[in-house]
């Protein structure tokens, strides 16, 4: 047998970015490319782009002159159909329209050979629907690239009920041959990576609407608390937001689940015609129509904020001897404060003492601090085994058991012991900031900070007021995140607040994909990690912070919001159930090496 590839010739059939990304790909490992677009001045572009992408990667080292002057041979374009009657393969990258999709499907039959496959670039539109109409639906599949598809690894290999398994299993190949990782994934919107991701991107759309918090929070609650490379709303104008509103119309119109409900904002600015980065203007300003550069607008925050009073913190009392209130007080005690670290015991506050010191000594051993400085914080920590020593201190903060009860009495207790005008925070990720509040006889001076696991590492503080936490309170917490260099977020007081009511959703979707049987564990993870760039597919993730822990934030979203969208899947209730709660047991979504 000859060495010569199965779909060697191949016709790209739209030159917009995804068509232009995914003929740069085919060209440069080997393949004819017959790029065709109606427009020519598309079809010019496209060359152009092509031109300057290879170009780059000649000055980077990562292409020679020759192939590059190959690679650029191989790529012609054309704006005929008929230009594809000799390809193997042709892949229609057109917009989201099951018309102008169709009419390209039926004239592509009066054109190439009976065994050319034919596939669709689409990731809302049903695959089968197209089939169907196609005088060989078997040969019909979907063949979903990610943007910028040159740099994306991700390729979803979709499959209708029509379609033939040679065909699948041709295009996979393909997609192996180009340094891709092919998930193969059944027809329905969205299919896993955007299934997920845009139910995510339109819980954030909401979220801004109802205006709970400022745009830059949002997207800088994800990136920072989270790993995400772009925030959602950043990202929702980079893929358009007309394109999103499509995506998300035809999953609910398949799933009739209100997540997936286009938030209104959507179609607002859809219509206006303010459809993100090519119009110049989304849920953003930018520099230009096309241009990745953003410029102040009416609603950019001002340097600085409002100007308002602040009060003086020098001590910092940290309740907790966990892992948590360890980290804060790490964090403060680095950043020159006086800590006292209580615990409901002498012995425990020690042992939380002593963990510093095994974390101060760690980023010593990193050259992440010198010696002097760690023995320096570590000497600002001073232990106690009751609450009393919390008596002179400026702000107490609890990272205590999250439960409310527990929370409740340890306020009621800070109300009595701490000074008039020192602040009392919480760390609570999930219960409500004004019942803690409400246990002391200074509700105006409790707010919620919300720091992430590990606090020494994390840059991500939510800064949570109730409608009770007066004015120069909440400007004191916010200086003083960016005194110990964290990142503070503004949201108000009600479950999940930016990070858990997004990401959990997200997590709670992945798993009921996993019960409808539509994608395996393994295909899901890679899918988010490849295509959406997550630092950890979501079981990874449930696996890692804990089953019984995720289920506990999904009850309280569930029961804030009452969506029934939002209600835990069964597969997780019977893993908790069962004691299996992910790494801490050995056996979660996966099972683990027992240490």
């Amino acid at each position: 047998m000859s060495g010569e590839p199965l779909l060697k010739t191949v016709a790209v059939i739209g030159l917009g970015t995804m068509g232009t990304g995914i003929a740069e790909v085919l060209a440069r490992a080997g393949r004819e490319v017959v790029g065709i677009d109606v427009s020519e001045a598309a079809a010019a572009q496209a060359v152009s782009a092509v031109e300057s992408a290879t170009a780059r990667s000649v000055r980077r080292g990562r292409l020679t002159e020759r192939e590059r002057d190959d690679t650029l041979a191989r790529f012609r374009t054309f704006t005929d159909l008929r230009a594809a009657a000799d390809a193997d393969l042709v892949i229609e990258v057109a917009p989201e329209s099951y018309e102008i999709k169709h009419q390209i499907f039926r004239d592509l039959d009066g054109v190439v050979r009976p065994e050319t496959i034919l596939a669709t670039g689409t990731n809302a539109l049903s695959v089968t629907r197209l089939a169907a109409d196609s005088a060989h639906p078997e040969r019909v599949l979907g063949l979903h690239f990610f943007n910028p598809a040159p740099a994306m690894k991700l390729v979803e290999v979709v499959s209708s009920v029509l379609t033939a398994p040679g065909a699948v299993a041709a295009v996979t190949d393909l997609a192996l041959e180009l340094g891709k990782e092919p998930v193969a994934v059944g027809d329905r919107p969205g299919f896993v990576a955007d299934g997920l991701l845009f139910g995510y991107l339109n819980q954030a759309a909401a979220m801004y609407e109802a205006k709970y918090a400022a745009r830059e929070d949002i997207d800088a609650a994800m990136r920072l608390g989270c790993g995400l490379p772009m925030g959602p709303l950043a990202l929702l104008d980079l893929i358009g937001v007309d394109t999103a509103r499509t995506v998300l119309e035809a999953m609910y119109a398949e799933s009739h689940d209100r997540l997936h409900a286009p938030a209104p904002i959507l179609k607002q600015l859809s219509e206006a015609g303010l459809t993100g980065r090519k119009s110049g203007r989304g849920f953003y300003t930018y520099e230009a129509p096309g241009s990745a550069t953003t410029v102040p607008d009416a609603l950019t925050p001002l340097a600085g904020g409002p100007e308002t009073a602040r009060r003086s913190v020098r001590s910092v009392g940290v309740a907790g001897s966990g892992t948590m209130a360890s980290g804060i007080a790490e964090v403060f005690a680095k950043a020159g404060y006086a800590v006292v670290l209580a615990a409901r015991s002498e012995e425990k506050a020690e042992a939380a003492k002593s963990r510093i010191g095994k974390s101060l000594a760690r980023s010593v051993d990193k050259g992440r601090l010198t010696a002097e400085a760690a023995a320096e914080a570590l000497d600002r920590v001073s232990p106690a085994g009751s609450y009393d020593a919390f008596a002179e201190v400026d702000l107490a903060l609890e990272a205590v058991a999250e439960d409310l009860e527990i929370k409740q009495q340890l306020f009621a207790v800070l109300d009595k012991v701490c000074k008039p005008g020192a602040i009392l925070a919480t760390t609570t990720s999930s219960l409500p900031v004004v019942t803690c509040a409400r246990a002391t006889s200074r509700p105006q001076d409790v707010i919620g900070l919300h720091f992430f696991n590990p606090a020494p590492a994390m840059k991500l503080v939510e800064v949570v007021r109730t409608v009770l936490t007066a004015d120069d309170v909440h400007a004191t917490v916010r200086e003083l995140c960016s005194t110990i260099r964290k990142h503070p977020v503004d949201c108000g007081d009600r479950a999940g607040f930016i990070v858990n009511a997004l990401l959990f959703p997200y997590l709670n979707n992945a798993i009921k994909m996993v019960e409808e049987h539509y994608a395996t564990l393994d295909d899901i993870d890679a899918a988010m990690r490849l295509g959406g760039g997550y630092p950890m597919g979501p079981f990874e993730l449930l696996d890692v912070v804990g089953l019984d822990v995720s289920l506990a934030i999904e009850k309280v979203l569930h029961r804030e919001f009452r969506d029934p969208g939002l209600a835990p899947a069964p597969l997780l209730e019977h893993l908790v159930a069962a004691g299996c709660l992910g790494r801490k047991t050995g056996r979660g979504f996966r099972e683990y090496a027992r240490r």
